[in-house]
């Protein structure tokens, strides 16, 4: 429901930071928080990690009535008094004497767990030192009423004089009926049936939502559809097993930022003006699981704040899809770093941006692209083409392969010393559709491995995820793909019984680091793939818009067909053309003996994706291609130097702001790329999603995290600057505004 729910951008209300500060229960939070309870503990102190994490943060932890550490001690080391979630037993005394040891250790809150015995998931507890009963339980739910009913929640009520909260409420007539039982806060497992309970019970109790929270966005999106707080559970229990005490602290902080991001987004000043008119797409109903009645967390009771007015947000429509009804791949965050970066982009228009790695407009005519197609009309009159063949070359879909691959191959035996016949050249939309054809033609099985440099362009895992092909990331050194590194890959995938069947790397001023593997490396290279009968996956969009002369290509130095070349028009013609290629002259040998090339086959593959890339593209490029003899080089000499400088300057304005004593008293450093787009910064900070939106926000300033190019993971300290869409006067301010952000952030806890 989460992934299906937006907010709407507004505008801030004041130049301050928005308030997240809520009073419930008549005690105030510096944030609609609750600390959600451990139903297991993960690892040795686990609980105790969590309650003084929590403490630390202000927020109330909530402890499970099967905790493995006595209340007394939990509510000792909690600075904010803690929450029992309980449950109704079978010995009724159970539950009552709970509820008596929770209040005598200083407890705030009982939270009652409502629904089926068997809904309710708890794992095996090793000493459940709070029950009367001792030692280890498998299966702690033997103890509880099959079902817990609102007899159970009057003899709880009448046990304590504690708040009493009741979590698994599905319905407002439940709903109305708990505030009749005395509950003083109601727990709301459904985002859906939030807008409907909220305006059954007004302003008679808080409502908190218990479950899907991941991100600071999703609390105010409950928030907004009528919570008046939220309870994180999985959150919390991932950061206690990555960094325990410290893990659990870096996440409720982490939530508390990006609640405060997405309120400035929204222009919502307090949480108390949170309401139904943030939502920007609103969820449908949820779809209820199968045989399960009310179960869960959470907590609530008369607040101080004045509820905003509550109205349903939701419209009665038939459920939608699930994310798990999807594939996979859709809930890979690969697929949502460009959407991220777009939207930082448009929020802070007046920021400037290192991250959008295309070329510079300034070199585009509008006229040129008429030229260029009359250019190519003009070649296809010459070769003997009548008006009525040029007619439907222009206006039909046109050879699945491409209508124009002797020209590129003409171009690429010019200017890249690649000799291959037309034959073995298919024009693609993009050498992102030359990415999908490959991966789909080479990879067969599970057991096919592709290998990519890592740090790598995203848009290869990202093909791999949409296709289902495990990859193996390869570290890339200061100076590009090490050999070593690579083979010791391929034995370590062969040991584990997989084929590592193809190798991507861009070996040019790569993307996202800048780097360029040199001549031996690449010599190399070859020779390890040809050894273990690898393919290499050449990507090289930088070397034609880089100053001084490139590097061979590795498909020129290609003696044994072991390289697939992808290539891309987009950076040395236009981008919006969409054309790319990729040269496959590997021979593929049919079960009756017949040869024939990789090229074929990937054209088949291409008549079932885009049947043809478009011939009003493909003649724009022709008609450039034409022009320049073939030499793209030389028609991109002036934006090689253009990017050159660009380059250069950003180096020199990065030294001038922070001097090598400066940044090695900071921890700063960042390599020095001879072209290409791109150069890496790393920094001694987190550089992750949240850093970016402060350093739009607050400095003006936009980059790209390389967490976004590490296929395992990785790069947290790494930030990717594009100089090659910049005017120099943007890039002397931006590298100013770039090195007060670093010095900030460097100072920041």
């Amino acid at each position: 429901m989460f992934e299906r729910t937006g907010l709407r951008q507004g505008v801030r209300r004041g130049p301050g930071t928005p308030e997240t500060t809520v009073k419930l229960l008549g005690r105030p939070w510096p944030a609609p928080l609750v600390v959600g309870p451990l139903t297991a503990a993960p690892r040795p102190g686990a609980e105790l990690a969590v309650v003084r994490a929590a403490g630390a943060a202000g927020l109330p932890p909530v402890v499970s009535a099967f905790a493995e550490r006595t209340f007394g001690e939990l509510a000792s080391a909690a600075e904010v008094p803690p929450w029992l979630r309980t449950y109704s037993f079978q010995d009724a005394g159970t539950g009552r004497e709970l509820a008596r040891r929770a209040e005598e250790a200083g407890f705030h809150a009982v939270v009652l767990a409502l629904g089926d015995r068997d809904a309710i998931r708890l794992g095996p507890v090793a000493a459940p030192v709070n029950l009367p009963a001792t030692g280890p339980i498998t299966d702690v739910r033997r103890l509880l009423d099959a079902h817990t009913d609102w007899a159970a929640v009057a003899r709880l009520r009448s046990a304590t004089a504690l708040p009493l909260l009741l979590s698994g409420v599905h319905t407002a007539a439940d709903a109305q009926r708990a505030v009749d039982a005395g509950a003083d806060g109601i727990v709301v497992t459904d985002l859906a049936a939030l807008p409907r309970i909220a305006e059954a019970v007004a302003d008679g109790c808080p409502l908190l939502l218990s479950g899907g929270v991941r991100r600071g966005a999703d609390v105010l999106a409950a928030l907004a559809s009528g919570a008046d707080a939220v309870v994180v559970g999985k959150p919390v229990l991932e950061g206690l097993r990555a960094g325990g005490r410290a893990g659990v602290t870096e996440t409720l902080h982490g939530l508390v930022r990006e609640l405060t991001e997405a309120m400035a987004f929204t222009g919502t000043g307090t949480v108390a003006d949170a309401g139904p008119d943030l939502i920007r797409i609103a969820p449908g109903p949820a779809r209820p699981r199968p045989g399960t009645g009310p179960a869960h967390t959470s907590h609530g009771s008369p607040g101080a704040r004045t509820p905003a007015p509550r109205r349903p947000v939701t419209e009665e429509s038939a459920p939608g899809l699930r994310r798990s009804d999807l594939h996979a791949s859709l809930s890979d965050p690969v697929l949502d770093t460009m959407t991220f970066l777009n939207e930082v982009t448009l929020r802070y228009p007046d920021a400037i941006s290192f991250a959008p790695g295309r070329p510079y407009d300034g070199f585009f005519d509008t006229e040129q692209i008429f030229r260029h197609v009359r250019t190519y009309l003009d070649h296809l009159a010459e070769q003997g083409s009548s008006p009525q063949q040029i007619r439907t070359a222009m206006y039909q879909y046109g050879p699945t392969a491409g209508q124009i691959r002797e020209i590129i191959a003409d171009a690429l035996r010019a200017d890249e010393g690649i000799d291959v016949p037309a034959e073995s050249v298919v024009v693609t939309v993009g050498a992102q559709e030359a990415m999908l054809l490959v991966l789909r033609a080479l990879i067969t099985g599970p057991d096919d491995v592709l290998l990519v440099a890592s740090p790598c362009y995203v848009g290869i895992t990202g093909a791999a995820l949409l296709l289902d092909i495990a990859v193996t990331p390869v570290e890339e050194r200061e100076n590009g793909l090490s050999c070593a590194d690579l083979e010791a890959a391929v034995l370590r995938e062969r040991a584990r019984g997989r084929r590592p069947r193809a190798l991507y790397v861009v070996p040019d001023h790569s993307n996202p680091s800048g780097t360029t593997m040199d001549e031996r490396g690449r010599a190399e290279l070859l020779d390890l793939a040809a050894r273990y009968g690898i393919l290499v996956l050449e990507d090289s969009p930088y070397r034609l818009v880089s100053p001084g002369p490139p590097l061979p290509t590795l498909k020129s130095m290609d003696r044994t067909r072991t390289v697939v070349h992808l290539g891309s028009f987009s950076k040395t013609v236009f981008p919006g053309a969409r054309v790319g290629f990729v040269v496959a002259d590997q021979p593929v040998v049919d079960d009756d003996g017949r040869t024939h090339l990789l090229a074929d086959e990937l054209a088949r593959i291409k008549s079932m994706v885009t049947v043809n890339t478009s011939s009003l593209s493909q003649a724009a490029v022709a008609g450039t291609l034409l022009t320049a003899d073939g030499r793209v080089s030389e028609l991109n000499a002036a934006a090689a130097t253009y990017y050159g400088d660009a380059m250069r300057a950003t180096l020199r304005e990065l030294d001038a702001h922070l001097p090598a004593a400066r940044r090695t008293a900071l921890g700063v450093s960042w390599n020095e790329p001879t072209g290409g787009f791109f150069l890496t910064v790393r920094v001694p900070f987190r550089a992750d999603n949240a850093a970016l939106t402060r350093s739009a926000q607050d400095f003006g300033v936009i980059w790209t995290p390389m967490t976004y190019f590490y296929p395992d993971g990785g790069g947290l300290d790494g930030i990717r600057l594009s100089t090659s869409y910049l005017t120099p006067a943007e890039i002397t301010e931006g590298t100013a505004r770039l090195a007060r952000f670093i010095e900030a952030e460097a100072e920041r806890p």
